[in-house]
C-alpha cells in the first residue's frame, strides 16, 4: 500500500478505536451492560483467553490443516475452567459440546460462555455441490436455501458459526481453492457470498438454527502469484479495491459479525498484520463491527515471512493491527499478558478486541442461553433429511453446466440402448462430496452408476468399467474399455480431477486431465461411438484431444450427496441443464491466470485481422474455449429485441434495457440472461467487459418474455485517482447476452452532472 496512506495511520487506528466498540444495533441495553460489566472485572489472562481460538478435542476432530497445537481433553478441559479459550472449532457433537460449556459457564470464574465454530462449507452430514459448482446456478434464492439447510445441520450439532462463505474473487485456476468461492467475477461473488450469509444466519440471530457466518479471507487471498497458496498478492490499491474488497462489502451489509484475515501478504505487508487494512479499511472505511479470525496459526506464521522476529513479536502485530481472535497457534493466551504488563499492548487494544467478541456473542443469545444450539434431541431429527437430500439433488441438477452437445443427449431412457459408464469416477464415493466435506459420511454418497441404475427402466442397460486409476494406468484397462465402448450405443466417461487435487495447499502447474485418464478418454473417443465426458473437478480446466473432441462435455464439479441422482437427472432429461460457468475453461494451462474482464492492450487481436505483433500467445490465442456465463440447454433459447428506453443516461436517473427471449426448442428450459458493459474511454483503462446483472427465465417451447434490467451511473462507477469510486461521462458499450461473448449490442453514453443547471454533454 502507498507511503502516503502510511502517514496516516495512527489516526486511523485511533479513530477506529473510538469508534468500533459501538455494540451492534441488535443487541439490548442489558447485553451492553453485561458486557461492560464483564469487562470491568477480566484479569488481562481471561481477556487474552477470550481471544483465544482452539481446536475441539471434546469432540471428534477433522482438521483440514496439520495437527499443530492440539491439544489432549484433559489439558484443554484445564484452559476452558481457567477462562483461557474464547472458542473451540471444528468438533461437532451435542453432548461434548455440553460437556464444555458446561466447563466454560459453571467451572470458570466468570462464566462466559464457548463459541463454537467450524468449516461447514458446503454441508454438513448432506453435502450439497461445493461452492464453485453451486455458483454455476446463477441463483441467489437457490444459494440461499442451501446455506439454511447446512445451517438446520450444524446448529443440529452443536455449531454457532461456520468459516463460510470464502468470497475471494479467483484470478487464477491454479488456485486450489477456487472450488471454495464463487469464481473469477466480482458482481457474482458478491450477489452469491450474500446470499450464502443470508441462508446461513436467518432472520433472527438469537433462533438456534442460526448460523454466524465468517467470510473469508480478508483480502486478496484470490489474487496470489501463480495461484500459489498461501503466496504473495502484488497489486495496485485500485485493484484491491475494485475487484477484491467489494464481495466483503456485500458480506457486511446481508449481516455477516465476523471475517477472517487472509494467509498472504499484500505489498510486503502479512495480512494478519496489516493495520492498513483490518483497521483503517475494514474497520475505518467499510465501517465492519464484527470481529476478526487470524487464519488457522497465520498469527504464528509472521515468524516464517519474515515480518516478526518471534512469536511474540508476532502476537504483537497482529494485535495492534486489528485480529482479535487467534486461531490455534495459542500466541495471545502466552503473549498477551506480558505484552500488556511491558506497555507495548496497550489494554485498551485488548478490551476493544474483547468487547467485539462479547458483543458477538451476546448478540447471538448465548448469555441468555449458553445451550442455545445444544439439544439432543433437535439433533437427531434435523440432520441428514429426506427435505435436504432432495434440496442437495435439486441443487446438484441445477449445477452441471452443458459444454457441448451435438445432439447425443439428453438419453431416451426408454430407447433400451446400450450404455457403457467408463472411467474411474464412474461408482467412486471417496470422491463425490469434493475437498472441506469432512463430517460427511462418503458410504451415503450415490455415485453415478447408482444413479443411473435407479434411474433407468432397466438397469442392465448400463456397464461398468473402471479403464484407469485416477492417476495411474491399470493392466488392461484401455483394452476393458475401449470394448466395453464398442459393444455399447452411447459411452459415458466420467473422469476428471480427485477430490484431493482441490481445495487448501492444492494448487496445481497445469489444469489437464491425469496422463492415464487422458489417455483413456483417446482410446474411448477413438472407438467411434458417441461420447459424453463427465468431468468431475474444482476449478476450469484445460481440455484436450480426445475429452475436448467428444460428442457432450459436462462440468459436474464435485456434485455431494445425491450426485450419481442429479447426474442421472441431467443425462436423462429429467432435468433440462441451465448452469452457467463461473469461470472461464482456457485453451491452455499457460493461459493462466485467466479472467473474462480482462483488459485491452494498445495492440488487440482484431477479428479476421492480422495477428502478428498483437496481444496473443504463439500457441494460441487469448480467448477462452468456454467463457465466463456460457452453458447450454436442451432446448434452444434466443435472445432479439433489444431496446434501451434512452441512449442518455442521466447523472442521477436509469435507463431500462430490455430484450425479448424465445425459447425456440421443443423442451420447456431456463436461461440465464446476462448484461455487460464497457466503457470505451476512462481514466483508467477498463475491462474488455463487466458483467453488471442477470435475469433467469423460464420458458415453455414457443414461449417469450421480455426481461428488464435497470442501469444506472453507480453501475458504471470504478475505482480511479485517490482511490475513489466514480463514474465518468462518455460512450459505454452494452451487451445483452447468454455469456460473457457475444450477445446484443447497443451504446449509450453517460452526461455529466451539472449543478444547478440538470446535465449537458
Amino acid at each position: 500500500m502507498t507511503t502516503i496512506r502510511r502517514r496516516t495511520l495512527l489516526s486511523g487506528i485511533l479513530g477506529s478505536a473510538l469508534t468500533l466498540i459501538r455494540p451492534h444495533s441488535a443487541l439490548a441495553a442489558d447485553d451492553v451492560a453485561r458486557v461492560d460489566d464483564l469487562i470491568a472485572r477480566m484479569t488481562i489472562e481471561e481477556k487474552a483467553g477470550q481471544m483465544t481460538c482452539l481446536a475441539d478435542s471434546f469432540r471428534p476432530f477433522n482438521p483440514p490443516n496439520p495437527q499443530a497445537g492440539i491439544q489432549d481433553e484433559k489439558r484443554l478441559a484445564q484452559e476452558v475452567r481457567r477462562g483461557r479459550v474464547g472458542c473451540l472449532f471444528n468438533g461437532i457433537g451435542v453432548a461434548g459440546a455440553r460437556r464444555a460449556q458446561d466447563m466454560a459457564v459453571k467451572d470458570s470464574r466468570l462464566g462466559i460462555p464457548l463459541l463454537f465454530a467450524g468449516d461447514v462449507i458446503h454441508g454438513l452430514k448432506t453435502i450439497f455441490p461445493v461452492p464453485l459448482g453451486e455458483s454455476s446456478c446463477f441463483d441467489p434464492a437457490l444459494v440461499e436455501r442451501t446455506a439454511r439447510a447446512m445451517a438446520v445441520e450444524a446448529t443440529a450439532a452443536g455449531l454457532h458459526l461456520t468459516f463460510a462463505p470464502m468470497v475471494d474473487v479467483a484470478r487464477d485456476q491454479r488456485w486450489g481453492r477456487v472450488v471454495e468461492g464463487a469464481g473469477e467475477d466480482v458482481t457474482l461473488t458478491g450477489l452469491l457470498s450474500a446470499a450464502r450469509i443470508r441462508g446461513f444466519q436467518g432472520r433472527d440471530l438469537r433462533r438456534d438454527d442460526s448460523l454466524l457466518a465468517c467470510p473469508k479471507h480478508f483480502a486478496a487471498y484470490g489474487a496470489v502469484a501463480a495461484g500459489l497458496e498461501y503466496g504473495n498478492v502484488d497489486i495496485s490499491e485500485e485493484t484491491l479495491r475494485e475487484t477484491h474488497l467489494p464481495p466483503f462489502g456485500q458480506a457486511f451489509a446481508a449481516g455477516a459479525l465476523t471475517t477472517m484475515a487472509a494467509f498472504n501478504e499484500i505489498n510486503g505487508v502479512p495480512a494478519t498484520a496489516d493495520s492498513e487494512l483490518l483497521t483503517d479499511i475494514l474497520r475505518g472505511e467499510m465501517k465492519f463491527r464484527g470481529f476478526v479470525f487470524s487464519d488457522y496459526t497465520a498469527d504464528e506464521e509472521l515468524v516464517a515471512h519474515g515480518f516478526a522476529e518471534d512469536d511474540r513479536d508476532a502476537a504483537r502485530l497482529a494485535v495492534l493491527a486489528g485480529v482479535d481472535m487467534s486461531m490455534q497457534s495459542g500466541l495471545y493466551i502466552r503473549y498477551l499478558p506480558d505484552l500488556v504488563k511491558s506497555g507495548a499492548v496497550p489494554m485498551g487494544t485488548i478490551d476493544v478486541a474483547v468487547r467485539r467478541i462479547l458483543y458477538v456473542k451476546a448478540a447471538i443469545g448465548l448469555f441468555d442461553n449458553p445451550y442455545r444450539s445444544l439439544n439432543e434431541e433437535v439433533e437427531k431429527t434435523r440432520i441428514f433429511t429426506p427435505a435436504h437430500r432432495a434440496l442437495a439433488r435439486e441443487a446438484a441438477a441445477k449445477s452441471v453446466v452443458l459444454l457441448k452437445n451435438d445432439g447425443l443427449l439428453p438419453i431416451d431412457p426408454a430407447k433400451g440402448q446400450k450404455i457403457a459408464l467408463i472411467g474411474p469416477f464412474a461408482e467412486d464415493h471417496a470422491n463425490l462430496y469434493g475437498p472441506w466435506a469432512f463430517y460427511g459420511d462418503p458410504d451415503k454418497g450415490v455415485d453415478i452408476a447408482t444413479g443411473l441404475r435407479a434411474a433407468l427402466p432397466d438397469p442392465s442397460q448400463l456397464t461398468v468399467t473402471r479403464g484407469s486409476d485416477i492417476s495411474a494406468t491399470i493392466d488392461g484397462g484401455i483394452a476393458a474399455a475401449v470394448d466395453a465402448a464398442k459393444a455399447a450405443d452411447i459411452v459415458l466417461l466420467a473422469i476428471g480431477e480427485s477430490q484431493a487435487m482441490s481445495g487448501e495447499a492444492q494448487s496445481r502447474t497445469t489444469i489437464e486431465i491425469p496422463a492415464a485418464q487422458q489417455a483413456l478418454a483417446d482410446a474411448v473417443v477413438a472407438a467411434g461411438k458417441p461420447v459424453a465426458v463427465l468431468l468431475r473437478h474444482g476449478r476450469a480446466l484445460a481440455l484436450h484431444d480426445g475429452v475436448a473432441n467428444a460428442n457432450a462435455l459436462l462440468a459436474t464439479w464435485f456434485l455431494g450427496s445425491e450426485a450419481g441422482h442429479a447426474i442421472a437427472d441431467i443425462l436423462l432429461g429429467k432435468v433440462d441443464p441451465s448452469a452457467k460457468l463461473p469461470v472461464s475453461f482456457p485453451w491452455e494451462s499457460g493461459q493462466e491466470p485467466f479472467f473474462y474482464d480482462r483488459k485491452s492492450t494498445g495492440r488487440p487481436v482484431v477479428d479476421k485481422g492480422s495477428t502478428e505483433y498483437k496481444a496473443r500467445y504463439a500457441t494460441t490465442d487469448n480467448s477462452a474455449r468456454f467463457p465466463f456465463g456460457h452453458g447450454l440447454s436442451y432446448t434452444e433459447f434466443a435472445l432479439d429485441q433489444l431496446k434501451l428506453s434512452d441512449t442518455a443516461l442521466r447523472w442521477d436517473a436509469a435507463i431500462e434495457v430490455t430484450a425479448r427471449v424465445t425459447n425456440k426448442g421443443k423442451r420447456k428450459g431456463s436461461e440465464v440472461v446476462q448484461l455487460y458493459t464497457r466503457d470505451r474511454v476512462a481514466s483508467r483503462t477498463r475491462p474488455i467487459r463487466e458483467f453488471k446483472h442477470m435475469e433467469r427465465v423460464t420458458l415453455s417451447p414457443g414461449e417469450s418474455k421480455t426481461v428488464r434490467f435497470s442501469l444506472s451511473r453507480t453501475d458504471l462507477e470504478f475505482v480511479g485517482a485517490r482511490n475513489q469510486r466514480l463514474a465518468e461521462p462518455g460512450v459505454f458499450d452494452l451487451w445483452v447476452g447468454q455469456s460473457s461473448v457475444g450477445g446484443l449490442n447497443a451504446q449509450f453514453t453517460l452526461y455529466a452532472e451539472v449543478k444547478g443547471q440538470g446535465t449537458a454533454s
